[in-house]
């Protein structure tokens, strides 16, 4: 298992299990430190000492093959896992040659030692003073926020109001400088992939040009020296991808840290000061809190940030009712009491703001939460999946496989902003949509083209592959054999809406004739999985986790390229009979809703035997005899749908019997199962219990049309049960 991502919301909380995930990653690279000066003294030794050549050697060789990768998420690329056996097989290798009793290496400070060093001192380093700063900003924004807190509320106004914007500006530095430090700790854990094995891999080819009785092993080497390189260099690229995207999300984290919190499992967490009462008087201890509006549920843990450690037991209590404290009742600011069920007493706490009980008494007295939903930033442009649409796209692959198919560096290369945009409004203008013959003329540029096609894909209202197979997607490409992908792809590339799969098809299609010709364009498969990977392929949640998951996308591309004629022309052997079945995520089990972006497909049941088929084909025919409505036109319209695979090993997916009307009345009844918060002005916001009137199918797939206190919107198909 690999580290857990460093996700940038959780500086702003610098919750316990945030400094717990910090420390491994501290301590991974203090392993690192030690390990690469243990090898640079066990290098320098293997070039200066003729007579110790042999025992230098093996101890090398016994170092690397030690030593293991680990990398950042639940799994690991092929590439990273040809990248993280290669010290096995350079120790291997290392063994070989001293059996051979070789020469002893020339050039290998310039190739080995210098490298490493560099990697030591300008990353490893730069780390270890980041580390220093942040524990020095650590105590000092502890130290300043105990004595702001510990002010008294008798101190003139003017006095407190300068206090408060001390502390506002020492905390804003306190969360820069952790940012920073948690993105120079992800940078060292990822450059250490290629900056470590490159070296290495340069000092073995020199070992071959010098030795005459390595010829034959270097043979044997080059095999695995090739897959390597390759593995080294699409590390490289994926690398500077998501070094970029992290570094987009660092610099969107410091301009609104409030905008990009993930959504937790409790409806407030935080640090509190609670009272509590000793021989001598009263102390105020810091705690982190955490509260469950459902289960009404508080739980404390004592804990200090600048020792790292407990200070003591956690504590849960069962929430009675929340007071907020006066300010002449008590000395201190920002005060509120709390009455438990299973406690005596009250627990007076502290917050560490005014805005910050705010938030404190919202939750607790039974107010809806506020969660700030990370949506997806693309614009929901008038791009669709319709005759436009796909005119457009073909459009572009006629013009670049008719003028650009070997142009250099095809897709990767970007076109001026305002040229493109250019482009696609007279690509996407009714008149010239209709003019299905024309094609695109000859002054615009390649790249220009290019950027266009990706744009258009960007503009969809969600991904072309859909945000809820994103996950089942990624899952495939982290399968250990390849067969197991490109079966499980194949699965999941039938399950798409038919429009989708159309258009997808076309893509790829396209694709794989621009990665024929790569000697000419230099754009090879894995590059075009790099361009086209988070295009086709985004998450929905923007976070460092999903990040680090950029390059199974690129795989995920990959493979639809190499295997567009099986996957898209044949069907998947384990296809489902020609049923239509209701398929559902599986609850958690902490029991929290689903939420409105992880709704899942919502299809008619149908009953297996041909009987009851036919008996639902009576209710369908009977229904559109009696009720002609477009909505419902639409609705039975997108039950014919391609549906999924039942046979996949997407263990999120399961199939339960459906809750639905036994009649297809369009104007009904409904009870919402569970609470949902609107993305968009034609969805509803609502709780659980909440009662829905003329609800009627919508020509929106997976969505009901219904109203509630006389306003008319959208409401999940599976989150409301039919009265």
């Amino acid at each position: 298992m690999g580290l857990p991502a460093l996700e940038f919301s959780d500086c702003c909380l610098d919750s316990p299990q945030f400094r717990d995930t910090l420390k491994s990653h501290e301590a991974e690279l203090d392993k690192t430190n030690k390990f690469i000066k243990e090898l640079l003294k066990d290098g320098k030794t293997l070039i200066a000492a003729l007579k110790n050549l042999s025992s230098a050697k093996r101890k090398f060789a016994e170092s690397l093959n030690e030593f293991k990768f680990r990398c950042i998420g639940d799994a690991e690329t092929d590439d990273e896992i040809c990248i993280a056996k290669s010290l096995q097989e350079f120790a291997a290798v290392l063994r070989n040659l001293e059996d051979e009793r070789m020469r002893m290496i020339e050039n290998a400070s310039e190739v080995l030692i210098t490298p490493l060093e560099k990697f030591r001192k300008e990353q490893i380093g730069a780390a270890k003073e980041a580390k220093k700063k942040y524990d020095k900003e650590t105590e000092k924004y502890c130290g300043v926020l105990e004595k702001h807190l510990n002010l008294s509320s008798k101190k003139k106004e003017s006095q407190l109001q300068e206090a408060d914007s001390q502390v506002d500006q020492v905390r804003q530095h306190f969360y820069e400088v952790s940012l920073e430090y948690v993105f120079k700790v992800q940078e060292v854990q990822e450059r250490k992939m290629f900056e470590f094995v490159e070296p290495l891999l340069a000092f073995l080819q020199g070992l071959f040009t010098f030795y005459h009785h390595g010829y034959e092993l270097a043979k044997d080497f080059s095999d695995f020296k090739t897959e390597l390189t390759i593995s080294i260099q699409n590390t490289r690229n994926r690398f500077e991808g998501t070094r970029s995207e992290v570094e987009s999300l660092m610099k969107k984290m410091k301009e609104n840290p409030h905008e990009h919190k993930n959504i937790s499992p409790y409806t407030m967490e935080g640090y509190l000061y609670v009272q509590e009462k000793r021989h001598f008087g009263t102390s105020w201890v810091k705690h982190y809190c955490t509260y469950q509006r459902e289960s009404k549920r508080i739980t404390m843990v004592p804990f200090d940030q600048k020792s790292g450690g407990k200070g003591g037991e956690d504590e849960a209590v069962i929430l009675k009712s929340c007071t907020r404290r006066k300010t002449d009742s008590i000395e201190k600011r920002f005060c509120f009491d709390v009455e438990a069920v299973d406690r005596p007493g009250v627990i007076t706490m502290q917050a560490l703001s005014e805005e910050d009980r705010r938030l404190w008494m919202e939750a607790m007295d039974g107010r809806e939460p506020v969660y700030n939903l990370n949506k997806d930033s693309q614009s929901e442009g008038t791009a669709q999946l319709d005759n436009v649409g796909f005119s457009i796209i073909r459009k572009c692959i006629h013009a670049v496989e008719t003028r650009g198919i070997n142009e250099q560096g095809l897709y990767r290369i970007v076109g001026v902003n305002s040229r493109v945009q250019k482009l696609l409004s007279i690509l996407m203008d009714p008149k010239m949509s209709s003019e299905t013959d024309t094609d695109i003329c000859a002054e615009w540029e390649i790249k220009t083209i290019t950027s266009a096609l990706k744009t258009y894909l960007r503009m969809l209202p969600g991904p072309l592959m859909m945000y809820q197979f994103q996950r089942s997607f990624i899952k495939a490409a982290k399968l250990e054999n390849q067969e197991s992908r490109i079966a499980e792809i194949h699965s999941l590339v039938h399950r798409l809406p038919e429009k989708n799969k159309q258009m997808l098809h076309l893509l790829m299609n396209h694709l794989a004739k621009v990665a024929n010709n790569h000697k000419q364009n230099l754009m090879t498969v894995a590059n075009l999985g790099v361009v086209f990977g988070p295009t086709l392929l985004r998450p929905q949640e923007e976070t460092v986790a999903a990040i680090m998951d950029i390059k199974f996308q690129n795989i995920v591309i990959e493979i639809l390229i190499e295997n567009h004629e099986k996957i898209f022309n044949t069907v998947p052997e384990t296809a489902p009979p020609n049923s239509q079945l209701l398929l559902s995520r599986k609850k958690s089990t902490d029991s929290k809703p689903p939420s409105c972006s992880e709704r899942p497909l919502t299809l008619f049941h149908t009953a297996q035997a041909n009987e009851k088929q036919e008996k639902r084909n009576s209710i369908i025919n009977s229904s559109l005899e009696s009720v002609i409505s477009s909505n419902v036109n639409s609705f039975l319209l997108s039950n014919s749908a391609p549906q999924p695979n039942l046979n996949s090993s997407d263990p999120d997916l399961e199939i339960i019997k459906p809750n639905r009307p036994n009649s297809l009345s369009p104007f009904r009844k409904a009870r919402a199962l569970y609470a949902c918060k609107a993305e968009h002005d034609s969805e509803l916001s609502f709780k659980a219990g909440t009662i829905f009137d003329n609800v009627h199918p919508s020509q929106e797939p997976g969505w009901l049309e219904g109203t509630l206190n006389g306003k008319t919107g959208l409401i999940p198909e599976n989150y409301v049960e039919f009265l």
